[in-house]
């Protein structure tokens, strides 16, 4: 079973709660790691905001122009990464930046949780997971989470109308493939917009009925945790052919066969696939 907290961008071991009103015991791993990746991703992001402010970027190129890399990617990585390292050392975690070994400035790590996602009860299904069974405050912004079986927080669902299909797709990385497989989906309107995970929160907030990406570059560092947001809630995210990706330490990065997300319908999309998209584009 792998964690897919929302968020690219997200220490402490509770051993019981001994306040009056509160759990009289310790609450299962998975749901304290979840509460912990919520205040890793709150702090990820107030970096991201911080650097952003600041106008130095610390841009730099890591496998050509159109693969850069920024000030923000490497400090969240090492914030994320050493903050659920020092409290949870048996997860596995896969990062999409390749950063050197080095110690961890104090002020990167968080050793916060949240305690309303504590509060919650675990499914029963992972409530005896242990740590390596799992893979991977701002005014500004927001942090989603999810937990199949428990549900999705931080946003309010809602579903496009019956019978509009609205899809969402790649901004900047388009070509022909993912060109014709939007136009096989007879979309009414199409959104263009960046990022995996903000197509996701696209279909869970009614703005789009499906994520169309029938194309190479997306990796699992991209779907992890907006797939989990849209799992809790009923949805389904898988390559074009129908086939769900997954996310364990061995797996290869590249979501080699697109990507294709509902929040309902799942099938009807998959029809619409064109055939040359689906011999382009091999299942693994």
């Amino acid at each position: 079973m792998e964690l897919k907290c929302i968020t690219e961008r997200q220490d402490f071991l509770l051993d019981s709660f001994t306040k009056a009103g509160e759990m009289a015991s310790s609450p299962a791993v998975l749901m304290r790691l979840v509460a912990s990746a919520y205040a890793v991703a709150e702090k990820a992001g107030t970096i991201v905001r911080k650097v952003l402010q600041s106008g130095e970027l610390g841009i730099v190129e890591k496998t050509g122009a159109d693969d850069l890399q920024t000030l923000a990617d490497r400090l969240v990585q090492k914030s994320i990464c050493a903050s659920l390292s020092k409290s949870f050392p048996k997860i596995t975690i896969i990062g999409e930046e390749e950063l050197p070994a080095e110690v961890v400035e104090e002020d990167l790590i968080e050793n916060g949780h949240s305690s309303l996602i504590l509060q919650k009860s675990c499914p029963d299904q992972y409530a005896s997971l242990k740590e390596e069974e799992m893979g991977a405050g701002a005014s500004l912004g927001r942090t989603l989470w999810g937990v199949l079986g428990l549900g999705a927080f931080g946003f309010q669902l809602q579903e496009v109308p019956d019978g509009k299909r609205i899809i969402t797709t790649t901004r900047s990385h388009s070509n022909k493939l993912v060109i014709e497989a939007v136009q096989a989906m007879e979309p009414h309107d199409v959104i263009r917009v960046g990022g995996a995970g903000n197509k996701i929160i696209q279909l869970v907030e009614g703005k789009a009925s499906a994520y169309v990406f029938a194309s190479l570059g997306c990796k699992k560092w991209d779907t992890c945790a907006p797939e989990a947001i849209l799992h809790a809630v009923g949805g389904k995210l898988t390559d074009m052919h129908g086939n769900a990706y997954r996310y364990d330490a061995n797996v290869k990065h590249m979501n080699s066969a697109g990507v294709l997300a509902t929040l309902r319908n799942h099938e009807y999309y998959l029809k619409r696939v064109p055939q040359a998209v689906l011999q382009a584009l091999p299942s693994d």
